[in-house]
């Protein structure tokens, strides 16, 4: 796990200066070495965190055995062992290369000098990965499936910077960045800034699931994986053959990914993703596991208490941090200036706390993200249910009016019946369960007068999902048939594609690395999504039970009644803070001098949110909590 940065011109604008400032800016990713490659065309510049193979000889860059090729990589590839065993079959005679190291780095850096771009499908694990080509004189940039791992880059047609974090791209003085205007509109209705995006016109993310290509011609964009195409016609309904199934992939994600040279530990929340992970690696594991989980004093409305309850049932080494909420006020400022754009996802508070304390015990560790996406865990998959009924959605303008006339803890449910079309629903839905801004409510706060639109992915709103599917008896033979998605399948893969990789990634990644603590997640092994993308929605969510077949898998390795409890989980309560300790946040953020000053919405519209707020209309908090995000970080970045 690590940092890089890196850049790429055909002018040769770029030096070994320019290089070590933007690796500098990286260090808390890679505290234990550095190292950098330039020529007169390319630059790549490492920060490390030993993880696998912690000798010096497997820091990076790492050059190929043919000296081609060179490489800096952030993440970790699992199943690396098994891609040098394939290499080392195609090793022909007793000249070719043998392995200097025992690191993953080295493997995946081969395996693209034998089997090119292609090699990319090989790899199960989370990565963001440059490999610089001397010969050729071009630079390959990729990122893994589902976007664990950020990787941004700037380009403006003739020079292209990249960095694991924006801050590596913007340590570089000579670029002029301008805030691209719609980015702070889809953070006013999301919290986060969807990829490719960032807050700058220039710099993008890299899609998951895609490389770059850069050379003195350009720049090309490939896909090698993608959601939508691994939806296929062949749903998997037996119950259990589910069971194994899924079973399998989880203990074989899970043994991967406890491979490490460095003490490990898993975040145990208590709840049903972290309990199953914390019972795989109990099983699998020649050590004790140890756990680690978080409270808040002034807070009863988390799971510490559970977490604890399943710690002792499993026999793990526990390790239980109870904090005031001194010690999660005191971050809050800091955690702002983590994400270098706007980033309004207030857990990010007791992830970083939580990461903070387990980098006293361990270098690496396992979490849960992932399975609330792929097993319909959150209460937007039963909202997208209810409204695509048709009775709700021929009579839904008239029942909002009824509870938008309601007393405010009612109103929220007419904010969830008043999206605008059905093209928006899925981020609709989205928004209302964040307490976010509607699309409408944009339209009003916004000084621009054009009227908010979000572009995201159109195919999730066709009904049908045409799939390639293979035939049995001939391997060669494709047939297309239709699967219908229902409501909540396609509100699923819009949090995967979108909430998932920009929110949930986002916040593990920063908040963890920000201590040098390498995080793992086993839901999000791409065979494990494959599988859960093409499983039966009742098996997911049956008898208004969510995640159905993943507690069924639980509850062969711990008792059922110690779930029997709703979901809670650890959140802050800003809702509270705001109107005591925070309060200063609204006045040194959204005062009319700050607003006025920026010009981005109006004061009038802030004023009116903040004075219905302190009068009791409780779901605003977080929609003043995004425009204080903004606000502090245009006063830091404008």
């Amino acid at each position: 796990m690590c940092g890089i940065a890196g850049y790429y011109s055909k002018q040769g604008k770029f030096n070994k200066e320019h290089l070590v400032k933007m690796t500098d800016s990286l260090k808390h990713r890679g505290p234990d070495a550095q190292g950098f490659f330039s020529d007169n065309i390319c630059g790549l510049g490492h920060r490390r965190l030993s993880v696998i193979d912690l000798s010096e000889r497997a820091n990076q860059p790492i050059t190929s055995s043919n000296d081609r090729y060179v490489i800096v990589y952030n993440g970790e590839v699992y199943n690396y062992k098994e891609i040098a065993a394939r290499l080392k079959s195609h090793q022909t005679n007793k000249d070719d290369f043998q392995f200097k190291t025992s690191s993953d780095t080295e493997v995946v850096l081969e395996a693209f000098a034998t089997y090119g771009t292609d090699f990319v499908q090989q790899l199960n694990g989370m990565f963001a990965i440059a490999i610089y080509d001397k010969k050729t004189e071009e630079l390959y940039l990729f990122r893994d499936r589902i976007g664990i791992k950020p990787l941004y880059y700037y380009w403006d047609g003739n020079m292209l910077l990249f960095g694991s974090e924006l801050k590596a791209i913007k340590s570089v003085p000579e670029l002029e960045l301008k805030i691209r205007k719609e980015s702070i509109k889809e953070f006013l209705y999301l919290g986060y800034i969807p990829a490719p995006n960032s807050i700058y016109e220039n710099i993008h993310k890299l899609d998951s699931g895609s490389y770059l290509k850069v050379s003195k011609d350009g720049i090309e964009k490939f896909s090698y994986w993608s959601l939508k195409n691994k939806i296929t016609s062949n749903v998997l309904k037996n119950r259990e053959q589910a069971l194994v199934k899924l079973s399998d992939l989880i203990i074989s994600s899970v043994q991967y990914q406890l491979e490490s040279d460095v003490p490990f530990g898993v975040f145990l929340s208590g709840g049903i993703d972290s309990s199953l992970i914390t019972a795989q690696a109990v099983g699998l594991s020649s050590v004790k596991v140890k756990t680690f989980s978080i409270g808040l004093e002034e807070n009863s409305h988390n799971e510490s208490e559970y977490a604890k309850t399943v710690a002792n049932y499993l026999g793990t080494e526990h390790h239980e941090f109870i904090v005031s909420y001194k010690d999660a006020i005191n971050l809050i400022e800091p955690a702002l200036d983590i994400f270098d754009e706007p980033f309004a996802d207030s857990s990010a508070i007791p992830t970083l706390l939580v990461s903070k304390l387990a980098k006293q015990y361990v270098t690496v560790t396992l979490s849960g993200e992932g399975g609330d996406e792929l097993f319909f865990g959150y209460g937007s998959y039963k909202w997208a249910k209810r409204l695509n009924n048709p009775l709700i959605q021929m009579s839904r303008h008239l029942i909002a009016g009824v509870f938008n006339q309601m007393p405010s803890r009612y109103q929220r449910i007419g904010k969830m019946l008043s999206y605008s079309n059905n093209d928006d629903k899925k981020s609709h839905i989205f928004s209302q369960e964040q307490y976010f801004f509607t699309s409408s409510e944009l339209s009003n706060l916004l000084i621009e007068d054009q009227p908010f639109k979000l572009e995201l992915l159109s195919w999730i709103n066709e009904p049908n999902i045409l799939a390639k599917t293979a035939s049995f008896m001939d391997e060669n033979s494709l047939s297309v048939k239709e699967r219908k998605l229902n409501a909540m399948e396609q509100q699923a893969i819009f949090d995967l594609q979108y909430y998932l990789q920009d929110d949930l990634l986002t916040k593990v990644d920063r908040s963890s690395m920000q201590y040098s603590l390498e995080t793992r997640v086993p839901y999000l092994d791409h065979r494990l999504i494959e599988q859960a993308l093409n499983l039966s929605p009742h098996l997911k969510y049956q008898n208004n039970t969510s995640k159905f077949i993943l507690k069924e898998i639980l509850y062969q390795y711990i008792p059922k009644h110690i779930f029997q409890r709703p979901k809670q989980g650890f959140a802050i309560p800003l809702n509270i803070w705001l109107r005591n300790e925070l309060k200063y946040l609204i006045d040194d953020n959204l005062s009319e001098e700050i607003v006025n000053r920026y010009d981005v919405v109006k004061y009038s519209e802030v004023k009116k949110i903040i004075t219905q707020f302190m009068e009791g209309v409780d779901y605003l908090y977080n929609r003043i909590w995004v425009l204080i995000v903004l606000h502090n970080w245009l006063r830091k970045n404008a």
